[in-house]
């Protein structure tokens, strides 16, 4: 699916007033990971900076033990001191990444801000080398900045 064609949906699940903060964003990491065939984990991170660690938030995919990531440890860990996009075309080239499973060939992950300060980042998994192009990365910061109106 052409990714500009979910931005409607991401827009309706946002919206939905009879749904939870959580439940809206595990709606959106199912319609990511249904509709985009090389998104094969998706989920989110939140950061706690008092202790300088990311927690796992909804998500859809296989079971990680990865439930908690400390700020700078691997790709995630990096986006939450970076607060920059990171796309990692082969997880094998990358020496500070967490392997959650050997079927993981690639990862991106994009942080989500409220009102300037990075709160947590989308993270995607995917089995395909080098899948994630611009188009990618543009889509996520746009779900980002929706999901950003529910805090």
């Amino acid at each position: 699916m052409n990714l500009d064609e979910l931005k409607p949906k991401v827009v309706k699940i946002v919206s939905k007033q009879e749904k939870t903060v959580d439940e809206k964003l595990l709606d959106i990491c199912q319609l990511l990971h249904d509709e985009v065939s090389y998104y094969n984990w998706v989920g989110f991170y939140f950061a706690n900076h008092e202790t300088k660690s990311l927690h796992l938030g909804p998500y859809i995919g296989a079971e990680t033990d990865h439930t908690v990531i400390p700020f700078g440890k691997g790709i995630c860990g990096q986006v939450a001191m970076s607060n920059e996009n990171f796309v990692v075309p082969d997880v094998a080239a990358q020496d500070n990444y967490i392997a959650c499973s050997f079927t993981v060939k690639s990862e991106i992950v994009v942080p989500l801000f409220v009102d300037g300060k990075n709160i947590g980042q989308i993270d995607i998994d995917s089995h395909v080398l080098d899948p994630f192009t611009e188009k990618d990365e543009h889509f996520l910061e746009f779900v980002n900045k929706e999901i950003a109106k529910l805090y």
